[in-house]
């Protein structure tokens, strides 16, 4: 048998891969991790899930403070001011903080941390630094980053344009900003920027905000963004960009083609999504080619086509997700300990941080019909639920998709302050197969928004107490 270094090396530090490490150490596993930051944590710890809540709190306390929100309990301020350096600096600290957790979890696991970019040599071999290391088994955990706009070219240090990590970094409150994509990363920050004082407007190719999610919930998304302040001029592209001095110029046009118009803002953040991290690796050398969308294809075990070779997260199929990636991160490592290592990819909630929370989990009622099943819905709006009322929080619902015949749950969509927390229990109800009969006569604490799904499955069965 060949002498290797590793049992195992990670390729990535980010969620997928530091988990698959510290799992894979837990298993007794010899272990590395090859990162090319300075600290641990990829980008969702270093510019991205972390650092965007922090802002999206702050921000959230200072348009409570200064929108009204707490004179209505009787909380009364003053002139309510934004310091935007002490807010940077908060979030900063709990990046810190988070990603020499990690760094101590390393030590603690005896994983040794790589500092440098991998290449492959061969399937059991990678050059990192100019130092060849070897291991039994490579996993490829190397997320992804953010995708260019052709004609809009990104300048995070000037701060005119700017993607993601720029967006989390601005040091003042731009009086405008365009949003160029209506998904989950765009809505998020442009909320943050919005409820600090810039006019936000955002750009959609498409006819709906939030692609992927279920239909109800785009709708009332749009409403909502609306309702807030955010102008939104969907169907519509950006063709180009330029910039002069402090101001941005945007070239729109209709998606469907038309006449052209302009759009100046102070500020524009690109995000029309991300892509897989895969330049430089040198799978050639391993003879691992990409697919159609440049992600690479792995088994149900997250084997690629190369033995020995392994992948997860960002950089294979599905959607891009940090505890998607974490779950595969345990995943990988127990396969390659020999035990059962499953994600049930078919289950995987995904969370749209913005004021109120959009989240959802499984089949959308358009997705479980264009698969041929017929459904039953209920939907239970946040107005009739005690909690959300008394908050003064009203807006949203809870929406539960179930089997007609089998009255299996089948996706579970939600609006609503603490949307994010509540999709845990429809995750959970799912993995064990629930019909929507079990969370009807499950026992809900009261008052609380939970009930509101308690409500939803009462609903599918057409009989709701409160509506």
């Amino acid at each position: 048998m060949p002498d290797y270094d590793y049992d195992v090396l990670v390729i990535g530090a980010g969620p997928g891969g530091y988990v698959a490490a510290i799992r894979a150490a837990q298993l007794g596993l010899k272990t590395a991790c090859v990162e090319t930051r300075e600290t641990l944590g990829g980008t969702c710890l270093n510019v991205g899930c972390i650092p965007s809540k922090a802002l999206l709190h702050g921000s959230e306390l200072f348009e409570e403070a200064a929108g009204g929100t707490l004179a209505k309990f009787g909380v009364k301020t003053g002139k309510v001011e934004i310091d935007v350096a002490t807010l940077q600096g908060e979030k900063a600290a709990a990046v810190k903080e988070l990603t020499g957790g990690i760094e101590f979890l390393f030590k603690k696991n005896k994983i040794d941390w790589l500092k440098g970019r991998a290449k492959f040599r061969d399937a059991h071999a990678v050059d990192v630094a100019g130092k060849i290391h070897s291991a039994k088994n490579i996993i490829i955990a190397t997320g992804s980053s953010v995708m260019p706009l052709p004609g809009v070219e990104v300048d995070n240090d000037k701060g005119v344009i700017v993607d993601s990590t720029g967006a989390l970094a601005l040091s003042g409150v731009p009086k405008s900003m365009v949003v160029i994509g209506g998904g989950v990363i765009g809505l998020e920050l442009g909320s943050v920027w919005r409820r600090l004082g810039a006019n936000v407007t955002v750009v959609e190719f498409l006819d709906q905000l939030l692609p992927g999610m279920d239909g109800d919930v785009r709708k009332e998304a749009a409403k909502l963004f609306k309702k807030q302040g955010m102008e939104l001029k969907l169907s519509t592209k950006v063709t180009a960009a330029s910039v002069r001095g402090k101001t941005a110029t945007l070239t729109l046009e209709p998606a469907a083609g038309g006449e052209t118009e302009t759009l100046k803002a102070d500020c524009v953040l690109v995000a029309i999504g991300r892509r897989p991290n895969v330049d430089g690796l040198g799978l050639d050398a391993i003879g691992l080619e990409l697919n159609q969308r440049g992600q690479i294809e792995t088994d149900h075990d997250f084997r690629t086509k190369v033995d020995g070779v392994w992948a997860i997260g960002d950089v294979i199929p599905g959607p891009m997700l940090a505890h998607k990636a974490e779950d595969e991160g345990i995943a990988v490592a127990e396969n390659i300990a020999g035990q059962i290592g499953i994600v049930n990819h078919a289950v995987i909630p995904s969370v749209v941080y913005t004021h109120p929370e959009m989240a959802g989990v499984g089949l959308t009622e358009e997705a479980a019909k264009e698969a041929g099943r017929e459904v039953k819905v209920g939907k239970f709006p946040m107005m009739a639920n005690s909690r959300a009322k008394t908050n003064r929080e009203t807006d949203g619902f809870v929406k539960i998709i179930s089997d007609a015949k089998s009255d299996r749950v089948l996706g579970v969509w939600a609006i609503a302050s603490v949307a994010g927390t509540m999709i845990a229990q429809a995750a959970q109800a799912m993995e064990f197969g629930a019909l929507s009969e079990d969370i009807a006569y499950t026992c809900h604490a009261h008052p609380t928004h939970s009930e509101a799904i308690k409500e939803a499955a009462m609903a599918v069965r057409g009989k709701p107490i409160h509506m």
